[in-house]
């Protein structure tokens, strides 16, 4: 059965008309495991000496008391970025498999994923530094074994926990707050945490706690999981009541506002356009990490340009690389219409452009910090106005992935937005505004270097007219490639 289980996955892929794409993907994918398992193998290595050397006490110990924070944060990562394995579940459930069998493989799944893999590279090595220090090998076994299964519960909760997005925020804020509170030294979580940790190093019979943790979450999962195995139950698409929204505001526009309206409707009914909103607000605070100080690494006039073009692109970048799969699930019924690409585009542009503009009044406060800290995001804002915006576009002619609208799922990674194609338009959205900044800089003076950026932004509004012929054309050539995409899930 489970030879039969590999196979299909193995023909899914291959079969897939995203086969390109998640070729490309796969390889990108491999390249950042390969990033984070040589950042864990020297963290594993390393964080011992580093501690021992900072002299900030016994290295085990600290390594205890933020393992907390360790744990958390690999619940939230887990949670924004982790695929869950119901996505080839409705296939299985019209052959005659168990749906015991059917949930043991989607678990198993689960058990092998990167997410879990990746955390052996800083704790074996870190163990075995450990053993060769001198630490009785017993208790950092145990240690170690009960730090293995913890991980592998973060794994089962997530799977639980994955479309309960009420239990995630309420989890993340408070996860937000105990890390402020024992920055400002208002309350300090570790002291109650540290001990636990401990306690599985000192008496290291105590890891069967959380193997015995481990095993009643795995039941718990195997449990929720066969219990939603119904179509007409946790694998059916949830139906909410609509509500009529008319703004006869966009009437004046034609057609550009009945495109106008849609986009406006599709934002405020959906989970994953509301997450792009989210995340594009959130974008506009991105700045504070380069204007502050507070990442030294990054203080220098060319990075105040690349937090200028996120602080008031957020919203632009993640909405605008999805266009049009945002329109994926009626996008067959659009094109048997007689709908102008240029009418559609124009739409998209117009409601990034808002964004934008709305985003730049927002970051004012970042006057606070001096003119160039606004000077920064506002040629930042030129430049996504005048360029970037026709990039995004542009790009989203080579994204063939539908999009799953109801689910806020992969709203910060979602591999549908890697292809070469894509990829290679990532460089003028961000290398070429710095460089083009550098010249100025260097020739002239930081002035100089702003206002070369924001030329460059109005010379994109010069040639809108023959940007978006181009474009257009760009659509109309992969318009069968991307219906055909769209009809297969």
């Amino acid at each position: 059965m489970l030879k039969h289980f590999i196979g299909l996955q193995w023909k899914s892929f291959f079969r897939s008309a995203t086969f390109k794409t998640e070729i490309w993907f796969k390889i990108l994918m491999a390249l950042a495991a390969l990033y984070f398992i040589a950042v864990f193998l020297g963290m594993g290595v390393g964080a011992y000496f580093i501690i021992e050397k900072m002299k900030i006490g016994d290295p085990l110990r600290v390594v205890n008391q933020f393992m907390i924070y360790y744990l958390a944060f690999d619940l939230v990562f887990r949670y924004m970025l982790q695929k869950m394995p119901v996505t080839n579940i409705k296939p299985m459930l019209y052959l005659p498999i168990k749906k015991s069998k059917v949930v043991q493989f989607s678990l198993g799944k689960t058990v092998t994923s990167f997410f879990n893999i990746a955390h052996a590279f800083f704790f074996v090595p870190f163990s075995i530094v450990l053993l060769v220090q001198g630490y009785p090998p017993m208790q950092v076994i145990g240690w170690h074994l009960a730090l293995m299964a913890l991980i592998y519960c973060n794994n089962f909760l997530n799977v639980m926990v994955n479309n309960q997005n009420v239990v995630f925020y309420v989890f993340a804020i408070l996860f937000i707050l105990a890390g402020a509170s024992q920055y400002y030294q208002w309350f300090d979580i570790t002291q109650f945490t540290q001990p636990v940790f401990d306690l599985f190093y000192d008496m290291p019979w105590t890891a069967i706690v959380s193997w015995a943790l481990l095993v009643a979450l795995y039941y718990g999962a195997f449990a929720y999981f066969k219990k939603h195995m119904y179509l007409d139950g946790g694998l059916a698409k949830k139906q909410t009541e609509a509500k009529t929204e008319n703004l006869e505001w966009l009437d004046r526009f034609g057609n550009l506002g009945t495109f106008l309206k849609n986009d406006i409707k599709l934002i405020k009914r959906n989970k994953r356009s509301r997450s792009a909103v989210i995340a594009g607000a959130f974008f506009i605070f991105y700045g504070l990490l380069f204007f502050t100080g507070a990442l030294e690494v990054y203080d220098g006039p060319f990075w105040k340009i690349f937090a200028g073009i996120f602080v008031t692109g957020g919203f632009l970048f993640s909405f605008g690389q999805y266009v049009p799969s945002w329109d994926s699930s009626y996008y067959p019924l659009m094109m048997s219409q007689n709908i102008k690409y240029r009418e559609y585009l124009s739409s998209k542009w117009y409601l990034v452009i808002i964004a934008t503009i709305i985003s730049t009044i927002l970051a004012t406060f970042y006057l606070y910090f001096g003119w160039e800290a606004y000077a920064a995001v506002l040629v930042g804002a030129i430049y996504n106005i005048g360029i970037n915006s026709y990039l995004v576009l542009w790009g989203g002619a080579y994204v063939k992935t539908p999009i799953e609208l109801t689910s806020n799922k992969k709203a910060f990674g979602d591999k549908q937005a890697f292809n070469a194609k894509t990829l290679l338009l990532t460089l003028p959205k961000l290398v070429l505004p710095i460089g083009i900044y550098a010249i100025g800089h260097f020739l002239i003076s930081p002035m100089a270097g702003y206002i070369f950026v924001a030329v460059f932004g109005l010379l994109g509004f010069v040639f809108k007219n023959r940007v978006f012929t181009m474009i257009e054309n760009i659509y109309k050539k992969e318009k069968y490639k991307t219906l055909q995409a769209y009809k297969q899930k």
